[in-house]
């Protein structure tokens, strides 16, 4: 049984439940109907132990709910609220990394600009929209794929979208920058929260048709959906639970953030230079600091898919490393050649490739090349 005995719940100023009393008896059903504002939610989050009431009594089976993971245990809510499941997410990001306080910025600017996604997007562009650096493809170019400058425009998606799935990926999507997946995760999510059937059908009756043609050299559609939910099972096992042929067991976790790692500290770009040409008129790279980025790719025609071409990478004539550049296409390297933890000084960048095949070669596209603040 559920009991919920003379429970007020405030906000700041704002009074969601005063003295709220409610009884629900084992094996019955109870729906809420209300106006926006009247606490649905708030009770919910309250019975599922989200909230903790400010006073009043809360009790399963005569246990109390909050902080007690037996009970939550046997607790299942799911929110179709986007503000607080983006809200919600954040806090499993750890407070003092970059993107908790991108994240946390465009939460705000929501609540200060509640109707104008546009002004929202002008202020990420200001505040995190030139800050590409590790990424070598954003370096000097009108893009930015930084990670958590695409989480940005995937809750402002989300949160501007209102729960409106074409309208959600139509934001990620004008919203610029990587505008290929921001949309595809603001869906993805959405299409979670609000399930299949209520993906609108315009979008669903074309996935008919393709659903099962594989992506150039990736899966198809259901081969991807297969996978992820295979993956999703062996995660729910590997944490406790237990998956049936007809049933499956999720445990209940409390959420808590992530080990923060801090990738590129420190890192600045220190010069791009424009190379577009063959490894073998690729000329000797001069920098000071502390590693670089060669851009390129490996072609080939009449060449065996499997081959792999090594290319050695020597700073002031000392091996770095040999780098394995295979010509399969999903198997391939975005870069040549990368490396940023080398210590602080003057290096001349030479390349030696060691197993050349006919009708293979290896084009140069540009160097970057990485200081610090030392």
């Amino acid at each position: 049984m559920i009991n919920v005995e003379k429970v007020t719940k405030y906000f700041d100023d704002f009074c969601a439940l005063d003295e709220f009393s409610l009884k629900v008896e084992s094996g019955s059903a109870y729906g809420l109907l209300g106006s926006n504002g009247a606490g649905k939610s708030t009770l919910l989050r309250i019975l599922a132990g989200i909230y903790r009431q400010d006073s009043g009594d809360v009790t399963v089976d005569g246990e109390k709910i909050y902080d007690n993971v037996s009970v939550k245990q046997r607790v299942f809510y799911v929110s179709d609220d986007v503000e607080y499941v983006v809200t919600e997410a954040l806090r499993s990001i750890p407070r003092e990394s970059r993107f908790h306080a991108c994240m946390a910025d465009v939460i705000n600017w929501h609540k200060q600009y509640p109707e104008d996604w546009k002004k929202c997007w002008e202020e990420i562009e200001k505040k995190w929209g030139s800050n590409d650096i590790a990424c070598p493809d954003g370096v000097e170019m009108p893009f930015n794929i930084e990670t958590y400058v695409n989480g940005a425009y995937i809750i402002l998606g989300l949160l501007y979208g209102q729960g409106d799935f074409e309208k959600t990926i139509d934001i990620s999507t004008r919203a610029g920058q990587d505008s290929d997946c921001n949309p595809a995760s603001s869906g993805g999510i959405l299409g979670t929260m609000i399930g299949y059937n209520r993906i609108p059908e315009k979008f669903r009756k074309e996935l008919t048709v393709v659903e099962d043609i594989p992506f150039n050299n990736t899966v198809s559609f259901n081969k991807g959906c297969e996978l992820s939910f295979g993956h999703a099972l062996q995660m729910i096992e590997k944490n406790g639970g237990k998956v049936g042929s007809d049933e499956v067991t999720i445990c209940f976790q409390e959420l808590e953030p992530a080990q923060l790692e801090i990738s590129f500290e420190g890192l600045k770009v220190d010069k791009k230079v424009v190379v577009e040409n063959w490894i073998a008129n690729f000329p000797t790279f001069e920098f000071e600091g502390v590693g670089a980025v060669i851009k390129g790719e490996l072609k080939g025609e009449n060449v065996p898919e499997d081959y792999v071409a090594e290319l050695e990478v020597y700073f002031n004539d000392r091996l770095i490393e040999v780098c394995k550049l295979p010509l399969k296409y999903n198997h391939r390297k975005h870069e040549l050649f990368f490396n940023y933890v080398q210590s602080y000084g003057k290096y001349t960048v030479t390349c030696k490739w060691v197993n050349p095949v006919e009708g293979a070669d290896i084009w140069v596209r540009d160097v970057i090349s990485y200081t610090t603040d030392k």
